[in-house]
């Protein structure tokens, strides 16, 4: 730590991302905003990164919904189950300005990301719709994939994708509604082709649940060339959320 770390510190002590507890370091969470944020982590399926019984044995095991559902794309991760802690910690990138969160959540991706990574992969967001961005003046995917791609020393591309039409709240859907819902939501921008082409995607959200937005994304990238796309949430809406 910087002297002048060390006098900021002495005047504005550290405090948990998540409350108002003290910590030891910048970007820290408190013993108990830890222990009440439902990290994944042991047998995860994966394509869709949600927790399944049993020990994990280094092979790729699919949860009952990947068996059913084609996915356009090859594996798939997440940080955390959308719930409790986790789930206040989203909405507080989402909806309140913090996007000071972006730089633990970029670590805690990073470190969840590990077994997706590979050399030469490009890392793009989820886009927003161009009013909804207009309105929340920030992409929260696109701060989670700049912070993950620096950490891993990847291409970023926080404008691949675009979102051709406004598709509302996903909220209260069903799967099949959902789905239905985001077909042919997404396209490859049009100055992106030469990024794109022959390369392995790393798409980067906020929150799975269906999978109908990282699918919908997926199909865009995989028409515009993209070899292999590999998927990463922060969180994961699971069935016993």
């Amino acid at each position: 730590m910087s002297g002048m770390q060390a006098v900021l510190h002495l005047v504005y002590p550290p405090q948990c991302i998540c409350c108002d507890e003290r910590v030891t370091s910048d970007f820290a969470m408190c013993g108990r905003c830890w222990r009440e944020t439902p990290f994944l982590s042991g047998l995860v399926c994966d394509l869709c990164g949600t927790p399944l019984p049993g020990p994990d044995d280094g092979h790729p095991v699919h949860c009952d919904d990947c068996l059913r559902i084609a996915r356009p794309w090859s594996r798939g991760r997440a940080v955390m189950l959308y719930r409790d802690r986790a789930r206040d910690l989203v909405l507080h990138l989402k909806h309140a300005d913090r996007i000071d969160l972006a730089r633990p959540f970029g670590a805690w991706l990073h470190r969840t990301a590990r077994p997706l990574l590979e050399p030469g992969m490009i890392v793009a967001p989820v886009p927003l719709h161009w009013m909804r961005l207009f309105r929340r003046r920030y992409n929260q995917a696109a701060l989670l994939s700049a912070e993950l791609a620096r950490l891993a020393g990847l291409d970023h591309c926080p404008d691949l994708l675009r979102r051709q039409r406004n598709t509302g709240s996903q909220e209260g859907k069903s799967r099949d509604a959902r789905f239905a819902n985001l077909a042919d939501a997404f396209a490859l921008h049009p100055r992106m082709a030469g990024r794109v082409e022959g390369r392995h995607v790393l798409l980067v959200d906020d929150v799975m649940t269906s999978g109908a937005t990282f699918a919908s994304a997926a199909e865009a990238c995989l028409a515009g060339g993209a070899t292999r796309i590999s998927v990463l949430a922060l969180a994961r809406v699971a069935k016993d959320a």
